[in-house]
């Protein structure tokens, strides 16, 4: 059984920062792809930032230039680094990990809130 426990959210004004963290557990195959998205009120879940196993990127326009994603598989966690927040970042994030056993499989945290005050 496949485990995301999240933390770091919280809250923060305007300008602020704050980093996440995610450590997977209960697999010992590799994560092909692991990653962040997050949820407003009212709004569906959107791709923040994902990294894969090669080290390739992709940043949700909004965010680049002030979050940074990062991977440690030996320790197989994911966090992310959120400077220079914003009020549109407020939501709850979610952390994810991608598998490939023969089909593609994901694997989601149980949410962390961010709340970014003006």
């Amino acid at each position: 059984q496949v485990q995301l426990v999240e933390s770091g959210g919280g809250l923060v004004q305007t300008g602020g920062s704050l980093r996440l963290s995610c450590a997977v557990s209960g697999s010992s195959f590799s994560l092909n792809i692991m990653g962040w998205y997050r949820q407003a009120p009212g709004k569906q879940r959107e791709l923040v930032a994902i990294m894969s196993s090669g080290g390739n990127i992709n940043y949700a326009d909004s965010v680049k230039g002030r979050f940074t994603i990062s991977r440690d598989d030996a320790k197989r966690t994911v966090n992310l680094q959120m400077n220079s927040l914003k009020s549109e970042d407020t939501a709850v994030y979610y952390c994810l990990a991608r598998q490939f056993v023969k089909v593609w499989t994901d694997y989601w945290g149980q949410g962390t809130q961010v709340t970014v005050s003006s």
